[in-house]
């Protein structure tokens, strides 16, 4: 485990986390609305870098600079992905509920992105910063991931529409905080990104 600062005039601070063998594979993990405690030690980023890394993908989880409605947060997963895309070869991109939609957001601004993977992805946090016009635009490997009984965000358009493209989209019998769920989805995560960035 290593301490990484984010290079881009923001305060961001992150965590890598490698795995034992060398990698060429990474997903930045976007936490969710700094507003409500969301950080970098949120315990659905953690256990999905600790399955990342037992099949070989390193785990970059960060934590936004100071609150800026969304806009400096996106900049904040811009400058990550670019970090890593200095560092490795394969760069994906996880994030939940707000952080699903900055990773969502961030996927169509950088062409470093490979594979982009979102649990409860809020359709809108500003006027523009929405989730489905992003995922149009995408032509990357999708995933989302969402609570069925999830009365937080609205993720029902970002499904839809995902639903559409054909991309992976996965339910899963809880609601937005996915209580028990933690391995059950650091699993489906992880073995997306095996599919997309490791075969």
């Amino acid at each position: 485990m290593t301490d990484v600062l984010i290079p881009g005039g923001r305060d961001v601070r992150a965590t890598l986390e490698e795995p034992v063998t060398d990698t060429e594979a990474i997903v930045v993990a976007c936490p969710p609305h700094p507003e409500h405690g969301g950080s970098r030690s949120d315990g659905r980023l953690v256990a999905i870098g600790d399955t990342l890394r037992e099949s070989g993908i390193a785990c970059l989880r960060f934590d936004y600079g100071a609150w800026d409605d969304g806009y400096g947060e996106r900049e904040d997963v811009r400058n990550a992905v670019r970090w890593a895309a200095d560092r490795y070869d394969q760069v994906g991109v996880f994030g939940y509920s707000f952080g699903a939609t900055q990773a969502l957001l961030a996927s169509t601004d950088v062409d470093a992105v490979d594979a982009v993977s979102a649990l409860a992805p809020a359709a809108r946090l500003a006027d523009d910063l929405e989730a489905v016009p992003a995922l149009e635009s995408l032509s990357i490997p999708v995933q989302i991931l969402y609570g069925e009984r999830d009365t937080t965000v609205e993720w029902e358009p970002v499904v839809e529409r995902a639903t559409d493209r054909t991309d992976e989209v996965t339910a899963i019998p809880a609601d937005h905080f996915f209580v028990g769920q933690r391995q059950s989805i650091a699993a489906d995560v992880r073995a997306f990104f095996e599919r997309t960035m490791l075969e």
